[in-house]
C-alpha cells in the first residue's frame, strides 16, 4: 500500500500502513514522559491496543490504559477517567480508538488542571477562554475507525448523563499535537462499523457542502471527501483486508473533520439528540436520516447538489443524488428509519426540543423551527 505521507492539516499527520510504530517517538517529541492511553472497552481487548501498549512501554513510557469509555461518553466516563490520570501521575494522553475515545481523551487532557465544569466549556461564543490553557494536557490522536474525525479537530463531544443532552466541548488547544493515521488499525472493525462510521465522513462531507455559510476551502475538501466515501465505503465493507480503499476512508474522514468548520445542519441536529436518549451509533443515525434531510434543504440545495452530482458522476441531479444516498444505505444495511432503531413517536417533541438547541441546527440551509423540526423527525420515523 504505498498511500503515505506527512501532512500538517490542521495538525500534523503520519499517514500510512504501519506508521503506529512511531506512537512513541512523537508521543516523547509532544513531551510526554507517563501517558494514558484512552480507548474504549471493546478496543481494550483487541491486539491493536495491545501492540500500541507494547510500543510505549518498550520506550519506556509505561503501558497505562482506561477503557471505562461509553459509546456515548459522558460527564461520569470523564470523570473516571481524570482519576485514572491523577492516580497514574501521567502527563499526557494518547486518544486510541474511534469518536468516544478520540473524544473522551480530549476531555479528560482538557478537564484535568481545571476548576470549573465542563460544561462551562462548551462550544459557544468565547467561552472556551474561561479554561486556564497552560493546564491543557498534551494530546497524541490515534483513530481506528474511518468515520467521526475527531482526530483533527478542536473539540469533543460529551453526553449530559443528567439532561441527555450532547454538548460540543471547544478549546483550540484539543487539537493534537500530532495524529498517526494508520488504515492497518481500522481493519477489524464489525461491518456495521465500518458502515456507520463511513456514512458519519459522509455526512459531515455532505452537511459542510450544504452549508450556507462562506468557506470555499472546506467547500472544496468536502466536495472530494464524498467522492472518495463513495467509491471505497463499498469495497471496504465489502473486503476489510482493501488497504487502499481504507486508507481512502482515513483520509475521507479527516477531510470531513476539516470541512465542517463551514458548519453542520439538520443531520446532525436531529442525530445528537437521537444518541443521547436511545444510545444509537452516531454515524449510523447519520445515515438513517440523511435523505430525508435532504429533501427538507432540496429547495435551498438543490443546484448545489446538482454541481456535486456532475462531479461525483451521478445521473439525474437532485433527484439522482438522492437515489444514490438511498441506494448506498441499503447496500450498508443502514435501517430505513427511526423506528427501526427504536425511536418512539412519544418522544418526538422532547427531541425537537433538544435538536433545536442543538448547535449545528444555526448551520441548516433551511432555517429550523419548532413546526418543521417536528416534521421532518415524523418523515424519519
Amino acid at each position: 500500500m504505498k498511500l503515505r505521507g506527512n501532512w500538517s492539516y490542521p495538525t500534523p499527520v503520519k499517514f500510512g500502513a504501519g506508521r503506529i510504530a512511531e506512537l512513541a517517538d512523537h508521543c516523547k517529541a509532544a513531551g510526554l514522559k507517563k501517558p494514558l492511553l484512552v480507548t474504549d472497552r471493546a478496543l481494550a481487548a483487541l491486539p491493536i491496543t495491545a501492540q500500541a501498549l507494547n510500543i510505549l512501554d518498550a520506550a519506556g513510557l509505561g503501558r497505562a490504559v482506561f477503557s471505562d469509555v461509553d459509546p456515548n461518553p459522558n460527564e461520569g466516563n470523564m470523570e473516571a477517567g481524570l482519576a485514572a490520570y491523577r492516580a497514574g501521575g501521567h502527563d499526557g494522553v494518547v486518544c486510541f480508538g474511534g469518536g468516544s475515545a478520540l473524544d473522551l481523551g480530549k476531555m479528560i487532557a482538557l478537564m484535568v488542571g481545571q476548576t470549573i465544569p465542563v460544561w462551562d466549556l462548551e462550544d459557544v461564543d468565547d467561552w472556551w477562554t474561561r479554561a486556564d490553557a497552560s493546564k491543557i494536557a498534551p494530546i497524541v490522536a490515534v483513530p481506528t475507525t474511518a468515520g467521526t474525525g475527531s482526530e483533527v479537530g478542536r473539540a469533543g463531544v460529551l453526553t449530559n448523563s443528567k439532561t441527555h443532552k450532547k454538548k460540543i466541548i471547544f478549546h483550540p488547544k484539543l487539537l493534537p499535537a500530532v495524529t498517526i493515521c494508520d488504515p492497518e488499525l481500522t481493519v477489524g472493525m464489525p461491518r456495521f462499523i465500518t458502515a456507520g462510521t463511513g456514512m458519519d465522513a459522509f455526512a459531515h462531507c455532505l452537511e459542510a457542502y450544504s452549508s450556507p455559510f462562506y468557506h470555499p476551502m472546506s467547500q472544496g475538501i468536502a466536495l472530494e471527501g464524498m467522492r472518495l466515501v463513495l467509491e471505497n465505503v463499498p469495497k471496504v465493507y465489502d473486503n476489510p483486508q482493501d488497504m487502499e480503499a481504507r486508507a481512502h476512508m482515513m483520509s475521507a474522514a479527516a477531510m470531513g473533520a476539516v470541512a465542517f468548520q463551514k458548519g453542520l445542519g439538520a443531520i446532525h441536529a436531529l442525530s445528537h439528540p437521537i444518541g443521547a436518549v436511545y444510545g444509537t451509533h452516531h454515524g449510523t443515525t447519520n445515515a438513517v436520516v440523511m435523505p430525508m434531510v435532504l429533501e427538507f434543504n432540496r429547495e435551498a440545495i438543490e443546484e448545489r447538489i446538482e454541481r456535486a452530482a456532475a462531479y461525483l458522476g451521478i445521473n439525474g441531479g437532485f433527484a439522482g443524488f438522492h437515489a444514490m444516498v438511498m441506494d448506498l444505505r441499503a447496500r450498508l444495511g443502514i435501517p430505513e428509519n427511526l423506528s427501526a432503531m427504536g425511536v418512539e413517536f412519544a418522544r418526538l417533541d422532547e427531541l425537537t426540543d433538544m435538536a433545536l438547541e442543538d448547535p449545528s441546527c444555526g448551520g441548516n440551509p433551511v432555517a429550523m423551527t419548532r413546526e418543521n423540526t417536528r416534521a421532518l423527525f415524523e418523515a424519519c420515523m
